[in-house]
């Protein structure tokens, strides 16, 4: 099975990390207004980072340590995913 972390930018710049073991579908959900309940009115959204990791546990220590992140850092992320670093 496939693990994901991501990061969506939401319409008002933020970012949000998540963990899925179905990244396509996570999507779906988080667009159509059934996702996290902070995306939720924060459309449109724009994946922006994502990840794949081997394991549920490597994902969702990987989510945790993202979300402590400073939001400077997080957008060192994007940035470096952007530029297929």
């Amino acid at each position: 099975m496939t693990h994901w972390v991501y990061m969506l930018r939401c319409k008002d710049k933020s970012l949000y990390t998540g963990y899925t073991n179905n990244l396509k579908k996570r999507l779906k959900a988080h667009r159509s207004g059934k996702g996290a309940k902070y995306t939720r009115g924060r459309g449109p959204l724009t994946l922006v980072y994502y990840k794949e990791v081997s394991s549920m546990s490597e994902g969702l220590k990987l989510e945790r340590k993202i979300k402590k992140l400073k939001k400077e850092k997080k957008e060192d992320l994007v940035k470096d995913f952007a530029l297929g670093e």
